[in-house]
Order: C-alpha cells, then structure tokens, then sequence
C-alpha cells in the first residue's frame, strides 16, 4: 500500500557520513508532517516513505543528487558592499537572508569579504553531501 498523496507523521534522525547529527525530530519532541510525494521533503527520503508501513524504522542513504543535490556556482553572487547597505558589518561564515526579485527571503552564507565586495553562497548547506536518516512512520492519515 502507497502512502503517496496522504498526509504522514515522521519520527528521524539525520545524520553524515562521519556520525554528525545534523536533524532529529525526536529532539523537538515532534514528529515531522508532510504529504507524502508532493515534492515537500528531497526526494530520497520522499521515495523511502512512500512504501513504509506505520510503526516500520528504516535507514536509508542518500546520494547529493538525492537529497539537496550539488553545489552550484550560480547560487554565488560577488556584490559591491556599497550597494547593499548594512553589509559592512557582516563576517566570513556568517548566515543572513537577502531577498530575491519577488522579495522572498533566501538563506545565504557569507564566504569572503574585501575592503569593497561581499560573497554570498545560496547553495542549501546540505549541497553536495551525502546524507543519512533513521526514519519511524508513526502515522498516515486516510
């Protein structure tokens, strides 16, 4: 039985290659909901509940191109700080959220800074990694 197009509870943990939890909805004390192949959650890990049964864990692995793919150097923008005001302040490493052309917030990652220009990185942080989840299905509504 598909769980495709129903609305399903989950109980995971994602974690790298390395052991690092990066995600648990079991530390938030609640599980995630989303509907199953809607394109809400990245694909692998969509196709993995797709045929679970409630109370079924599974672990699965997921390639970049499963998950939140590879990095691209489009989603890299080089500006002059002078045009984006405030951004004198802002440091290496920092994450901040500039706006698109339709004034939607995008999470960017600051990753070099000079007397005149500011880089930022749009790439999902996950980009490019290769990810591991424990996944419990504890509910799917009919």
């Amino acid at each position: 039985m598909s769980n495709e197009n129903k609305k399903v509870k989950v109980h995971y943990t994602g974690t790298l290659n390395d052991g690092t939890k990066f995600d648990s909805s079991y530390d938030r004390g609640e599980p995630l909901e989303f509907v199953c192949g809607a394109g809400m959650m990245i694909k692998g890990f969509d196709e993995a509940v797709k045929d679970m049964a409630v109370g079924e864990t599974k672990d699965i692995h997921l390639q970049p191109e499963e998950a939140y793919g590879m990095p691209s150097e489009e989603n890299i923008v080089t500006m002059e700080i002078s045009q984006l005001p405030g951004s004198e302040g802002l440091e290496v490493g920092q994450r901040v959220a500039l706006q698109n052309s339709l004034g939607q917030p995008v999470p960017v990652t600051v990753t070099e800074k000079t007397a005149t220009t500011i880089t930022f990185d749009a790439n999902h942080e996950m980009a490019g990694k290769e990810l591991n989840f424990m996944i419990e299905l504890v509910e799917v509504e009919a």
